[in-house]
């Protein structure tokens, strides 16, 4: 690079990050597109609506029904948000959080009353009509209105079958006989579905009928049946775009409820976490980013700034794409940036290190620049593939904040691959461009004394294994004592929902400093969730499960310091916001994205163990951190599920830049060299990069520790312990694991 062109890209990145600041501060056009302020946050971090349904009917509905129906539900409003939250109060009452929204007539008035979808023949047994064309709707297609009622048709037997026949409902696009896209729902029936559709297409053939799909006092669609459907799969075609199609698809899937709802009442609330999460997290990590371009600078001179520069890119370019792609914003969802920041600084520290290793051979400057990123790019690559696997199947198959820690941890490593590996490489082309061409501002590797890791293996393994079992056996105790195994929050466990209306309207802030801390000393638990309803003084806390007595002590409370109408203080049970139906989606996620992993793994480095030993030293990783969890007793939360997934996505990262460096040095072994030589001589030359990297992701999350609120303590605690356990178990177990593998577990050769 000439030293013109050296100065133009220093200042089209200036120009590119001061602009894409101000883009963050003010945005674009009318809307602010762009802005930070435009940014879709969560329940927990700005509120939403909050609506209750109760069943229709005098009797008590099961908990299976409410179980399937909260689940549907759940998978209905996720259309708004990934974040919408679904659970029961009471016995027969079901409430629906959706953040980003403050119009809760309009999310009425689209949800629509669930429990009412039939599918409905053209002809009853006796040949009469059962609905007739009426004219057309405003979308140019045919409507049609029902000759008899509901009850009647039920009779006669010309209802085929009801929406809790369908399992699920998915629009898509298919291609047809002519090559084009052709928009369908592909709807999936369940046994008894299966065969009510079946023997009722059959019969539609022979007839050349119609089956009407009927809604809540409307005709949806009226499709043709072109042939029998016996595999209880069936396709809806016709819809002119697929929105139209998502439209019926959601439709559909409101109206397989097994139970009728009636609107109870709606609320806009404010967020669970309260005001100043947002505030606090903001500062920290300004404060966080900050402290890691100090140290990127001290201690990598020329290339740490321009990673420095890159990381400031990498900011603004995150912020503005989670306002474009509507990505709602969540405390989980700052967990996938914290990792995804902590990998954008880990491709410079391997590509930085790797230059020093090749100035130390006596290279010039821009040799080593450009052999230091060809060496580094397997193991970049290698890590961040792995963990964007583990992001995409997260996505596709986990439901709630999974899906929205999936989405900002991929959007992540997408931006941070970009800014390492593009804008950092030719920042430091372009500052050795313009003059800063001495070995001195790049530094070189240095020989240090070389640990040996191999031999103290079996130490290593046995404090592991003794720490995994001293954490099941307090887990066994804390279950023997009463207190649980683990301090599983309201989340998992549902809890108390107490709604208070107090004499003035109260600021956010107030709530926090003033009322919360005193419900915090009744339940002795951090983890209480606060929410205002808008245009009232009524505030809504949620709690673990209280006692009788601590209700009545929660009730004194507020009576004695606050001057508030007992008569105005309501409590209802309500269940957990993280349904069974969730956890077995995460719990299928995480096993997926295990395998694949494990898989890519597998085909990269050509040998089973590799992959083996990665997800073994992340299996240990995962144990240790729930050991954590029940020594400490911190609550286990919503939050729990996207730590363990921050440390999963952590460790599988560090693991590969060391197996990267082994696969490396396998082939060209000095003679005479040991395997246990080789792979210390290994883990010793990657030190520097597992040291740094934790170090600075540890930065970043232990200031948002220091400036967090009660809530995000104890989600910062337990990261904290599983950066430093993945970085233990990256360095001195999963090569001792590869060795033991390698020479127990010999390879066959090929003959």
């Amino acid at each position: 690079m000439k030293k013109r062109n050296g100065f133009i890209v220093l200042v089209l990145a200036l120009v590119l990050i001061i602009g894409g600041a101000f883009m963050v501060v003010s945005g674009v056009g009318a809307e602010g597109t762009g802005s930070a302020e435009n940014i879709n946050l969560g329940l927990d971090l700005a509120g939403g609506v909050s609506i209750t349904y109760q069943v229709v009917g005098e009797e008590t509905p099961s908990s299976e029904d409410m179980a399937d129906t909260i689940y549907k539900l759940q998978k209905r409003v996720e259309g708004y948000s990934t974040e919408s939250q679904v659970y029961k109060e009471g016995t027969n009452r079901i409430n629906i959080e959706i953040p980003g929204v403050n119009d809760a007539n309009a999310v009425l008035e689209e949800l629509g009353k669930p429990g009412s979808l039939y599918f409905i023949k053209e002809f009853d047994p006796d040949g009469n009509q059962n609905y007739l064309p009426i004219g057309y709707k405003e979308n140019g297609k045919l409507d049609y209105e029902l000759t008899k009622s509901i009850e009647d048709l039920e009779k006669e037997g010309s209802i085929v079958l009801s929406g809790t026949g369908v399992k699920t409902a998915q629009a898509g696009t298919i291609q047809n006989d002519m090559g084009n896209n052709e928009f369908i729902v592909e709807l999936t029936l369940n046994d008894e579905g299966t065969k009510a559709f079946a023997d009722a297409t059959r019969e539609a053939v022979v007839n050349h009928d119609t089956i009407m799909i009927y809604y809540d006092g409307d005709d949806v669609s009226v499709p043709s049946v072109r042939s029998e459907i016996t595999g209880g799969i069936a396709q809806i075609s016709g819809m002119d775009n697929f929105e139209e199609a998502e439209n019926l698809a959601s439709t559909i899937r409101i109206g397989g409820l097994k139970l009728e709802l009636e609107e109870l009442r709606s609320n806009v609330v404010g967020a669970q976490l309260g005001g100043e999460a947002i505030s606090t997290s903001v500062k920290a990590g300004i404060i966080g980013f900050a402290v890691v371009c100090v140290f990127m600078i001290a201690v990598y001179f020329i290339p740490g700034l321009a990673a420095s520069l890159a990381l400031s890119l990498y900011v603004v370019l995150m912020i503005i794409c989670l306002d474009l792609f509507e990505i709602t914003l969540t405390l989980p969802g700052i967990a996938g940036i914290i990792l995804s920041i902590g990998m954008a600084v880990d491709a410079n520290v391997i590509t930085f290190a790797r230059i020093r290793e090749e100035l130390a051979l006596g290279k010039s400057v821009q040799s080593a620049i450009a052999s230091g990123y060809k060496k580094a790019l397997s193991a970049i690559i290698d890590g961040n593939v792995t963990t964007l696997i583990a992001a995409a199947v997260l996505g596709f198959l986990g439901s709630g904040s999974i899906i929205g820690f999936a989405q900002t941890l991929a959007l992540g490593i997408v931006l941070s691959m970009f800014t390492a590996l593009v804008v950092t490489k030719l920042l430091i082309n372009a500052l050795y461009a313009v003059g800063l061409k001495d070995v001195k501002f790049y530094g070189k590797a240095k020989e240090r004394k070389q640990a040996d890791f191999l031999s103290k293996k079996n130490i290593f393994i046995a404090a592991s294994l003794a720490v995994i079992v001293a954490g099941f056996v307090c887990m066994g105790v804390n279950k023997a004592g009463g207190k649980g195994a683990l301090n599983f929050s309201l989340e998992f466990l549902g809890g108390t929902s107490t709604n208070v209306t107090f004499n003035d309207d109260m600021a956010l802030n107030t709530i926090e400093a003033d009322v919360v801390p005193l419900i915090e000393k009744i339940t002795g638990d951090a983890n209480v969730q606060v929410q205002k309803v808008a245009g009232s003084n009524e505030v809504i806390f949620k709690t673990r499960t209280l006692t009788v007595n601590e209700r009545e002590e929660f009730n004194q409370t507020m009576v004695d310091s606050f001057s508030v109408n007992p008569e105005k203080i309501t409590a209802e049970t309500i269940s957990s916001t993280v349904s069974s139906e969730m956890q077995k989606d995460a719990i299928v996620a995480v096993l997926v994205a295990v395998v694949l992993m494990l898989i890519y793994i597998w085909f990269r480095f050509k040998d089973m163990r590799f992959g083996a030993s990665s997800v073994i030293a992340l299996v240990h990783d995962v144990l240790v951190v729930l050991a954590f969890y029940a020594f400490v007793r911190i609550s286990v939360g919503s939050t729990f599920i996207a730590c363990m997934l921050t440390i999963v996505g952590y460790s599988i990262n560090a693991t590969i830049v060391i197996f990267d460096r082994v696969r490396e040095s396998l082939p060209v072994m000095k003679r005479g060299e040991t395997l246990e030589e080789m792979l210390n001589g290994c883990i010793n030359q990657t030190l520097s990069r597992s040291i740094f990297t934790s170090l600075t992701t540890f930065i970043m999350v232990f200031v948002l520790y220091i400036f967090g609120v009660s809530s995000i303590k104890e989600f910062a605690l337990p990261l904290m312990a599983g950066i430093l356990c993945g970085t233990y178990s990256s360095v001195c177990l999963a090569c001792a694991i590869w060795f033991i593998l390698k020479t127990k577990v010999v390879k066959k050769e090929s003959k």
